[in-house]
């Protein structure tokens, strides 16, 4: 009998029943978290379904769902558009209510409108029960918006400014106070009453002021357009003066009407000593003077004379113009000088072709110049001073607002007097220096 190896046939192993316990535990995780999964995307998905129902209920028929039977549409279409007809008429536009105070218009008939309600106005029915033939005031209808109540009252409402038919050029009304702790004069220009104006909507006016006579401190306000009556309420404080020395100082106030294309227009000018009153610490004092016309003094006075040679050369068509001096000289404040310069327009059939100016002379009535100009003239080489004239304006220099004309001379053939001798001496003596003195005028 054979006998069998222990190494022959099939191998047989004892069955891991730990291993089997691992798998089963990992099935059992892995299906819980799944679950878990799944339940919480449920709940996400019931959470926004009730969001989207709310927000759905809120917003109505905007909310993009379908329209219930109850529910207009969304989007309707757009209606005519029609006119605003009148509460008290149902055959006329609305428009503008009728003055109180204008006479009324005849009556019309009006068609017979359909058979309707009447309408009631609480602010025009009577009460108590009155007559209907018993006379009421005159009533204006209520306006069916904000703006045509506002452009009623524009139309109701004007302001009134008083006009100057007696030649005044109205009043300034200013203030004054001293500071003692300070040294300080402040000046408060408070307003103008009456100021005349050319044009019917009235002028635009400021005031300039300065302290004299040193007239170092110049101050202006600022431009109120368009009225006879300007409020201005503007304080100026003026640092750095004593006591003793307010006597000394004279306030000069210059009206001027702004002009933006041209220079601007004196009104007048109001002169104020302070010699004359009597200034208390911190005290305001109120006062009111009445506008002087600035060129009362320049016409009792004169306006000056200038000195100008004149230098016609055919040939080469040129006018040499040496502005030698001037003479008494306006002054352009009460106590101060003037700072005057020149300016010279070369014409050309009445157009203005060429511009020189000298330098400004600095405190004195009597400047001497000396400065040569010399002016090309058009037409060469047969040129003459036929179509030629020379315009000069003598001006005051200020620092703080344009200047002001102290006087003027046209030169040329159709001048007057001392300007016409002159032009035609030059003419007939070419190449040849003909100085003369020439009174400047308005």
């Amino acid at each position: 009998m054979k006998m069998l190896a222990p190494h022959d046939g099939p191998d047989i192993a004892p069955v891991d029943s730990a291993g089997e316990l691992h798998g089963a535990t990992l099935w059992l995780v892995v299906c819980g978290a799944a679950a878990l999964v799944a339940a919480a995307l449920g709940a996400l998905a019931c959470w926004i379904a009730r969001r989207r129902n709310s927000l759905a209920h809120k917003l109505g028929p905007f909310a993009g769902g379908k329209r219930g039977p109850d529910k207009a549409l969304v989007f309707q279409p757009p209606r005519r558009a029609t006119a605003v007809r009148s509460p008290g008429s149902a055959t006329h536009y609305l428009r503008k209510s009728p003055s109180p105070t204008a006479p009324a218009p005849p009556a019309a008939s009006p068609p017979q409108p359909a058979p309707q309600p009447p309408l009631i106005n609480p602010a025009t029915t009577p009460s108590g029960g009155n007559s209907p033939h018993t006379p009421t005031a005159p009533t204006e209808p209520a306006p069916l918006s904000k703006e045509l109540a506002d452009a009623n009252a524009t139309e109701k409402v004007k302001t009134t400014e008083p006009e100057n038919n007696d030649g005044r050029l109205g009043d300034l009304h200013f203030k004054l106070r001293y500071e003692n702790e300070k040294n300080a004069l402040v000046v408060s220009v408070v307003s103008c009453q009456g100021l005349p104006g050319r044009e019917p909507a009235g002028p635009d006016p400021y005031v300039k002021l300065q302290l004299l006579p040193e007239k170092q401190h110049k101050v202006k306000t600022r431009v109120v357009r368009k009225t006879r009556c300007p409020v201005y309420d503007e304080d100026f404080t003026f640092y750095g003066i004593a006591p003793n020395q307010i006597a000394a100082i004279t306030l000069h106030f210059v009206v001027l009407s702004f002009d933006r294309y041209s220079r601007d227009e004196i009104i007048g000018e109001v002169v104020s000593p302070l010699s004359t009153l009597q200034l208390q610490s911190g005290e305001a004092m109120a006062l009111c003077r009445e506008i002087q016309p600035r060129s009362l003094k320049m016409r009792s006075v004169g306006r000056g004379e200038v000195l100008v040679s004149l230098c016609w050369q055919p040939a080469a068509a040129r006018l040499t113009v040496v502005l030698l001096k001037a003479r008494n000289l306006p002054k352009m404040d009460v106590t101060g000088l003037a700072d005057p310069y020149v300016k010279m327009y070369l014409l050309y059939n009445g157009q203005r072709i060429a511009k020189k100016k000298t330098h400004v002379k600095k405190r004195t009535l009597n400047p001497v110049f000396n400065e040569s100009f010399v002016f090309e003239v058009p037409a060469a080489p047969n040129a003459s001073l036929d179509h030629v004239s020379l315009e000069l304006l003598v001006l005051d220099w200020d620092r703080v607002t344009k200047n002001e004309v102290i006087g003027r001379l046209e030169l040329g053939s159709g001048g007057a007097g001392s300007a016409r001798h002159h032009w035609r001496e030059v003419q007939a003596a070419p190449r040849r220096q003909i100085a003369d003195w020439h009174k400047l005028k308005e």
